[in-house]
């Protein structure tokens, strides 16, 4: 069994004072059970977060920063027939606009319907198709675009940009000429959309951007049972409430961790645990250690708070 855990921690000074007695007794029964097997370290500057570099692993999905082609293969769960071509998934969001900068909205807070969503992607479809590319629908909030100069497109990760300014994580307007245009011409269709105006006549937040990211062509990845990614913490991180952050911990800890502590309990089990933050990844497994080592894991393990925060 392997458990995922996105936003185990947030780098910030808030996020920091957040694990200021966090209790997560479960976590704390676990890691003398377990040994670190491996470590990702990076900063929260790179396109591609801890944990989407971590699922890329269990899925032997290859790519730089910024070029993992999520895209493609949600396509593809989505039922799209994506053949050869590059992928990008195209977001539907909304953006508050400041004095000074643009921050972008969880979508999940849009609440977006089924038939709104399709109202909306039919409105900028013939934009893209006009110019020879490839759109498809999945999901209200998931939508598909297809072109080759997306093969090699490096964008930030939603998970990158959600709570805080867009444009600093803007693809370079020369790495997207036609796409680029499209979006920005795409912005303008979305503004006075009779979708909107109702959203926003009912006091929903209207669907003012359409983000571009995991852009790629499809690659063969394996399948793995017996994986869990907990999402529990995410929501709490991106709205920054910490007291809703600390009370979901407790809940994973008292729930999905204590059932990995039973089976990492049982000699025949094989479990293993990543924890990752907003910088770095960590990997516990359960392995079969010498009796000097076994005791030496179990009575210096990890401290939980220091763990975290080094994520």
């Amino acid at each position: 069994m392997h458990v995922l855990i996105p936003f185990a921690h947030v780098a910030s000074a808030e996020g920091t004072l957040a694990l200021d007695d966090l209790t997560l007794p479960c976590l704390e029964a676990l890691l003398p059970l377990l040994t670190q097997s491996a470590r990702d370290d990076g900063d929260e500057a790179s396109l591609t977060p801890p944990h989407e570099r971590a699922l890329a692993r269990v899925f032997g999905l290859a790519g730089a920063d910024g070029r993992l082609p999520w895209a493609a293969r949600m396509a593809a769960m989505d039922g799209i027939d994506t053949g050869d071509l590059a992928w990008g998934l195209l977001t539907p969001v909304h953006c508050a606009v400041g004095a000074d900068q643009v921050i972008m909205q969880d979508p999940e807070t849009l609440a977006l319907g089924a038939s709104e969503s399709n109202a909306l992607f039919s409105a900028i479809k013939p934009l893209f198709i006009g110019e020879g590319l490839v759109m498809a629908w999945g999901a209200p909030l998931r939508w598909y675009v297809a072109h080759e100069s997306l093969a090699e497109l490096a964008t930030a990760s939603l998970d990158r940009v959600i709570g805080g300014p867009v444009i600093p994580w803007l693809p370079p307007a020369a790495d997207i000429p036609l796409v680029g245009r499209l979006l920005a011409e795409a912005q303008m269709l979305l503004h006075g959309h009779e979708v909107n105006r109702a959203r926003e006549e009912r006091g929903r937040q209207p669907v003012n951007a359409v983000w571009l990211s995991s852009c790629g062509a499809a690659q063969t990845t394996r399948e793995r049972h017996r994986f869990v990614v907990l999402n529990d913490l995410r929501g709490p991180a991106f709205a920054q409430d910490w007291d809703a952050w600390r009370a979901a911990w407790h809940a994973v800890d008292g729930g999905a961790l204590r059932e990995l502590l039973s089976r990492a309990r049982k000699q025949h089990e094989r479990v293993r645990l990543t924890l990752c933050g907003t910088r770095n990844a960590v990997q516990f497994d359960r392995v079969p250690l010498g009796r000097v080592a076994e005791l030496q894991r179990r009575f210096t393990p990890p401290q939980v708070v220091e763990l975290l925060a080094s994520l």
